[in-house]
């Protein structure tokens, strides 16, 4: 897991950086938000100067896809404390979440299953927190002038390309990217807003079984 995990994390706190956040925001945003995709959406918006309610819808969008993860997950941790669950719903990464779900759905199902997405999203929460310090660390050793404004889209890229595994998501992704080009000249990257709006009602048209 710490593979796809740490590489990431590194350049997060590089960025961060760069796009002027400080590195003890940088390192909180990491302890506190622990969303890489929101992460990043949100260095790239601050070095733009974009607003806060942007940041947080902007965000928000990107992590809709945790209320998907959720829905899957509750039926299997029902009889489980709010306490339990609470724990589990900040620890419900992507990762975490592909590790365990195999786990949790297992017939005949465990009552301790939960302790595995729990353990998975411990582990990727700290192996992020210091990949997210090495990076700080990197970031404010390099040059001023040394420019990684090339990391981020080739982060997005490699987080978005092993999910295309049907036309329907590729149709969609690409009408993302064709809107976010369009609407470039929106001020404080508005253009990414409503490219992703655009998707993801694209996404809510389009139906499953042709796309296959």
């Amino acid at each position: 897991m710490h593979l796809g995990v740490v590489p990431f994390g590194v350049i997060y706190g590089v960025v961060a950086l760069q796009s002027g956040i400080p590195p003890l925001a940088a390192i909180l945003m990491s302890s506190i938000v622990f969303a890489g995709s929101a992460q990043f959406l949100i260095a790239q918006l601050v070095g733009v100067g974009a607003p806060a309610l942007l940041m947080v819808g902007a965000a928000g969008l990107v992590n809709l896809r945790h209320a998907l993860y959720s829905a899957s997950v509750a039926p299997v941790l029902e009889h489980l404390p709010m306490r339990w669950k609470l724990v589990l719903s900040y620890f419900l990464t992507d990762e975490a979440y592909a590790a365990a779900i195999p786990h949790l759905l297992a017939e005949p199902r465990s009552p301790f299953a939960h302790w595995i997405l729990l353990g998975a999203g411990f582990a990727l929460w700290a192996g992020w927190q210091i990949a997210t310090i090495v990076g700080v660390v990197l970031g404010a050793e390099l040059p001023t002038d040394w420019s990684l404004d090339f990391a981020l889209p080739l982060t997005f890229i490699a987080i978005v390309v092993p999910l295309l595994t049907d036309r329907r998501r590729i149709a969609v992704a690409l009408a993302a990217g064709a809107l976010a080009v369009l609407l470039a000249g929106l001020p404080y990257k508005l253009g990414l807003f409503f490219a992703a709006i655009g998707a993801l009602a694209l996404a809510a048209i389009l139906p499953k079984g042709k796309a296959q």
